[in-house]
């Protein structure tokens, strides 16, 4: 007992009371900020192995970001990286950061179906899929249920059947060999379901984008209702992400 004492008061407590509230070390890299500096725009650019990096203005595509701070590394006067986590959204431009730009409301009320705050502001079940994953992200959206982030208080757990869930988590860039398999555990989820977009390799392919072993057309079938960008993604923003997508909103 007085081993654990020692551990508590060195350690400290690691439960997080309140993830919407919750801060994060400095060396997390969040939201990029994009300084209003002037630079060599083409050198910028050609930093991103992913092309995530546009110009005129200069501007940062989170879902194509793999949040490696090279382009922070080389061009510190320009472009930083925050600890803001909360970068999920639910409309693929707002995952664009441009300079000079106001930073949007996270997600947009009216692209979110009536049926998500109707049915699941106070439950909701999901089945992850790794459609060709590097075991990254699919780690850290398992430590969404550990004893530090605990996203079950909130009623959000992962099930082990389609079957049993409210809707998708998608992981990985969505390789020919999980297509199939993707697209079964899909229509096996009863309606209505929801799709949620987690990493940069479910949202564009990332480093992985436009290889001939990929087999994206599911994404061209059905609407993503939530894209939480992060190479991996963080626990928090996972978690305040989904909770903003799902809250009881006022009828109009």
């Amino acid at each position: 007992m007085l081993d654990n004492l020692k551990i508590l008061f060195r350690q400290g407590k690691q439960y997080i009371p309140d993830v919407r509230t919750a801060a994060v070390p400095g060396i997390f890299r969040g939201r990029p900020e994009i300084l209003p500096a002037r630079v060599n725009e083409a050198e910028l650019t050609a930093l991103c192995p992913t092309g995530a990096i546009g110009a005129a203005p200069v501007r940062i595509d989170l879902g194509k970001c793999l949040f490696c701070g090279e382009c922070a590394f080389v061009f510190p006067d320009k472009i930083r990286f925050t600890t803001d986590y909360n970068m999920a959204t639910n409309e693929r431009q707002r995952l664009v950061v441009a300079e000079g730009a106001e930073m949007p409301v996270r997600l947009n009320p009216d692209l979110i179906r009536k049926e998500i705050s109707d049915y699941f502001s106070g439950s909701l079940k999901l089945r992850q899929v790794s459609a060709g994953g590097d075991n990254s992200c699919e780690m850290e959206l398992n430590a969404c249920g550990n004893v530090n982030f605990d996203m079950g208080r909130y009623g959000i757990e992962f099930v082990a059947s389609p079957r049993h869930a409210d809707g998708l988590v998608i992981t990985g860039p969505i390789t020919k060999n999980m297509a199939e398999p993707l697209q079964i555990c899909y229509e096996a989820i009863p309606d209505p379901k929801i799709i949620i977009l987690a990493g940069t390799d479910a949202i564009s392919g990332g480093i992985f984008e436009g290889s001939p072993a990929l087999d994206r057309r599911f994404l061209d079938r059905y609407p993503v209702d939530l894209y939480v960008p992060g190479n991996p993604v963080h626990p928090l923003t996972f978690i305040n992400g989904v909770l903003e997508l799902i809250r009881k909103r006022a009828k109009q």
